[in-house]
């Protein structure tokens, strides 16, 4: 699958659950002429999410849904990306797990974007679990996103150097650089083989 113009691009909803420094780096990616995505929705279920912010910035149309009742909130979200006829959803820093049930109602893809070498430290505190076992690499994996937690195939993954110096948020701060570089090419990678 080829695409250029500014017209044909993948619809695209980004899910963020805090500051959005994902969001923003797919934001810029999806303006560059060779990016197959364009950015149209974004959606998070913290109203007090600092990466709403882009949405203003970057006109892009933003959605609150809280996660009181699982089935209810994404309900709501399926009909949003239905209604923005959504192609493609990005998890950037999206803190709910999503059910089989929405995977299996949401026809299109799902990548996920998390910090560790999966499948290497599922789930929270990857940081703290990868130096606390004295890795001397930890990084990032882009994926599919499947029924089971961090499962789903992989598309690509980046290493990054654990220092002896290393704490957690230093350690965080070096991946999360790599973060905003790997996710782009992930998605070229799947559209533009």
């Amino acid at each position: 699958m080829v695409l250029s113009t500014g017209t044909n691009k993948i619809k695209t909803a980004v899910f963020i659950s805090g500051k959005g420094s994902n969001l923003k780096s797919l934001i810029k990616f999806s303006k560059l002429q060779k990016s197959p995505i364009s950015i149209n929705l974004i959606i998070t279920n913290n109203k007090l999410a600092k990466g709403l912010k882009y949405g203003v910035i970057f006109k892009i149309q933003k959605k609150i849904i809280q996660f009181i009742n699982k089935d209810v909130a994404e309900k709501k979200i399926l009909n949003e990306l239905k209604k923005n006829k959504i192609e493609l959803i990005c998890l950037a820093g999206f803190m709910k797990i999503i059910s089989k049930n929405f995977i299996k109602n949401f026809k299109g893809k799902i990548l996920n974007i998390h910090p560790s070498l999966l499948p290497k430290y599922k789930g929270l505190n990857t940081h703290q679990r990868a130096i606390k076992n004295k890795d001397r690499y930890s990084g990032c994996t882009v994926h599919f996103v499947n029924s089971k937690l961090d499962s789903g195939k992989i598309i690509l993954q980046k290493k990054v150097k654990i220092l002896k110096k290393d704490t957690p948020g230093s350690l965080a701060k070096k991946i999360l650089a790599q973060e905003h570089k790997l996710y782009p090419e992930a998605i070229l990678k799947i559209f533009n083989p």
